[in-house]
């Protein structure tokens, strides 16, 4: 297979996987590469992402590695055998590829938690909140920059058909990232939301006890089988992908200690009506 230039997060992902099994095994680089009777630069380069691999590889690795969970081995395999073109490659070399990756893992969720503590998730923000969040970055963006991370962020919402489980604190609520009559729709767009089948919304008040040993925004992605779910966060560069199986026990446990202090969908929703109320 040709040589990868930029890997996309799931290339690099399935990459990681791999590795992580070999190592598992105890075993080496050479040995892997010994037994599929390839080069160690080839193992070298599917471990980095930068080279595919072919299900019948994959299979053999898999055995070679001892790893019998088959839905885990049928995960890895459309992963490395999926030639779908999303919808945001038109925005590569357009946008940053963390973008690009965000969509990515919207297109292959099967479902997905946020905790917002300062904004309202992207998912659900109207198109002026949505402006008004973007047009903040420093260093400002041209007006080009902007609507097109506008209009990349309103395709996402279109896309998403995942369960989607949200946890606002009211400080996301309150604060006017636009003005008074952005922040009103905003609140509505979020009752709106709220009655759809597949979004559950709950708000955390300022004045609810037992929130501050989970106060930490996140977004918690469902994969094919929990051992690919992904956490992101925030960070200065951009989206920062997290994988590893103890720190995602971690934001599991995390989301649960938020949702267990947050208040119930129709009280949240009481909560949120009150809110538009004082505008």
């Amino acid at each position: 297979m040709p040589t990868r230039r930029e890997p996309t997060a799931r290339q690099l992902r399935l990459a990681v996987e791999l590795r992580r099994l070999r190592e598992a095994a105890g075993l080496k680089a050479r040995q892997a590469a010994a037994m599929l009777g390839v080069s160690n630069v080839q193992i070298s380069q599917i471990e980095a992402g930068l080279s595919g691999v072919s299900e019948e590889r994959l299979r053999r690795l898999a055995s070679h590695y001892a790893c019998t969970d088959e839905d885990f081995i049928k995960a890895l395999v459309k992963m490395a055998t999926d030639r779908t073109r999303g919808w945001w490659e038109e925005y590569r070399e357009l946008l940053p590829t963390s973008f690009l990756d965000l969509a990515e893992l919207d297109h292959h969720a099967t479902f997905q938690q946020d905790v917002a503590i300062l904004y309202v998730p992207g998912l659900l923000q109207t198109e002026d909140y949505a402006r008004a969040v973007f047009s903040s970055r420093l260093p400002e963006l041209t007006h080009e920059e902007l609507e097109l991370r506008v209009q990349h962020r309103l395709t996402r919402q279109s896309k998403a058909a995942f369960a989607h489980e949200v946890v606002i604190h009211e400080s996301a609520l309150r604060i006017r990232v636009g003005d008074r009559a952005a922040t009103r729709v905003q609140l509505a767009r979020l009752l709106e939301a709220s009655e759809a089948d597949r979004i559950t919304l709950r708000v955390i008040p300022f004045d609810l006890d037992g929130f501050a040993r989970a106060s930490s925004t996140m977004t918690y992605v469902g994969g094919p089988v929990p051992k690919l779910d992904t956490v992101v966060r925030d960070a200065p560069h951009g989206a920062m992908l997290i994988d590893s199986e103890a720190q995602l026990g971690a934001y599991r446990t995390r989301f649960r200690k938020v949702e267990d202090v947050s208040l119930a969908p129709d009280r949240s929703r009481d909560f949120i009506h009150r809110l538009t109320k004082e505008l």
